[in-house]
């Protein structure tokens, strides 16, 4: 079976960071961007608030494609976040890993896709499950 996700950690030791354009990136007329390069950033201290707790992944497959989230996309979690209904989670359930939607029902769980081509899951006390870590961004290729 293919692995859903691929797990990743921030790298401490990164880089200095990119050239970062402060100013305000325009849709319309051309701004002379040259003048706003002096800032740089890190990419990793800008999406990983807790470094101890913060994880890339690397998604395989499309269940969550209406909430943005692509085959390919790299995602960021949180182990530090609290789950709550409607947040999107990593989830490990009977030994394999999952990204869903969080529905918190009368004394039940759901486990929601983003695709209409896939079920939910329903979480019974049969299943091993955890709530591995909570998604805070979602990296993706245009």
């Amino acid at each position: 079976m293919k692995q859903a996700l691929t797990f990743f950690r921030p790298d401490d030791e990164s880089t200095p960071g990119l050239p970062f354009v402060t100013h305000g990136i325009s849709a319309g007329f051309a701004s002379p961007a040259q003048d706003f390069m002096q800032e740089r950033i890190d990419l990793n201290k800008e999406l990983a608030k807790n470094w101890l707790t913060t994880f890339y992944i690397r998604v395989s497959g499309n269940s969550m494609m209406n909430a943005g989230i692509a085959d390919g996309d790299l995602l960021v979690a949180d182990r530090s976040l609290e789950p709550a209904d409607g947040k999107i989670a990593i989830c490990l359930i009977d030994g394999e890993f999952t990204v869903k939607r969080l529905k918190l029902d009368k004394d039940c769980l759901y486990l929601m896709p983003e695709n209409p081509a896939y079920q939910p899951i329903k979480v019974s006390e049969e299943n091993n499950f955890t709530v591995w870590g909570i998604v805070t961004y979602v990296v993706k290729s245009l």
